[in-house]
Order: structure tokens, then sequence, then C-alpha cells
């Protein structure tokens, strides 16, 4: 029986804060909010329907223009204690090589601080580059 090819799929956050690093990785990648669940005009109207423990434990957003996976943070109650088994890397300098590729770096890493994101390490050899960074909760990503 031949395999079916996955179209889609998502990329599942556990954080403590979902609205709030949602609306962090909208700014990231300029997603946008995806919109509530079916039958609620707004997600608040949505967190009103739900049990007072309930509220705020999820948060989507998504691609606008629908190229890119959707973007789902859900509450867990522990914090992040090790480095993440799994990372994006926001791909800015593609195509690039040297001081032009670490310049676009660079300039994408001064556009993030502002937004809560952590520098973490610059790695370059000469030719390529990336740097490490973290999102509001911690989680690492890199701008490469």
């Amino acid at each position: 029986m031949p395999s079916s090819s996955i179209k889609q799929f998502q990329v599942t956050f556990d954080c403590a804060e979902p609205e709030r690093v949602a609306r962090f990785w909208c700014e990231v990648l300029g997603y946008v909010v995806s919109p509530p669940p079916k039958g609620f005009a707004t997600w608040d109207d949505f967190d009103r329907s739900r049990s007072p423990e309930d509220r705020g434990s999820w948060f989507a957003c998504s691609d606008p223009s629908g190229v890119g996976p959707r973007l789902f943070f859900q509450r867990v109650p522990e914090g992040k204690v090790v480095k993440n088994r799994l990372h994006l890397d926001v791909r800015v300098g593609t195509g690039l090589v040297g001081e032009e590729r670490l310049a676009v770096l660079e300039a994408e890493c001064a556009r993030l601080i502002p937004l809560g994101a952590v520098r973490v390490r610059l790695l370059y050899d000469g030719n390529d580059s990336c740097i490490v960074m973290q999102d509001i909760e911690g989680n690492e990503f890199c701008i490469d």
C-alpha cells in the first residue's frame, strides 16, 4: 500500500502564556492571529465560553499567504528546563555569504530584541553564519 503524502502540518509550542508567545511569533514571522474556533466572533468570546481554568490555554497564528505552517501554542504547567529538541530557523539570509549574510542576520537580530527575543550567540566561520536566539519564554530558535 503506498503511503500518503502529508500536505499540511502545524508546529506546536508548549508554553506558559499561549497568546503572548503567539503574538511574539506573529511579529517575528509576519504571521496573523488565526480566527477563533467556529461559532465565536472573537477569541475573548471563545474564552468566556470555557471554564475558568481552561481560559487562555491555547492560541494559534498562521501565515497570511497560506504557505507556512500554522503555529499552535498550548499552556502546560511545567516550565522550560532543558534545550529544545526541535527549533525553528528563521531564514533571512538565504543565498547570502560572508559579511553580507552576517549584516542581514544582525539587522534581523536587532529587530527582534525589542520584541523580547534574547541573543544567545553568533556562529560564524567567516563564510556561513547563524545567530542563536531565544523567544520570550526561552525557546531556542536561529536566525539563519
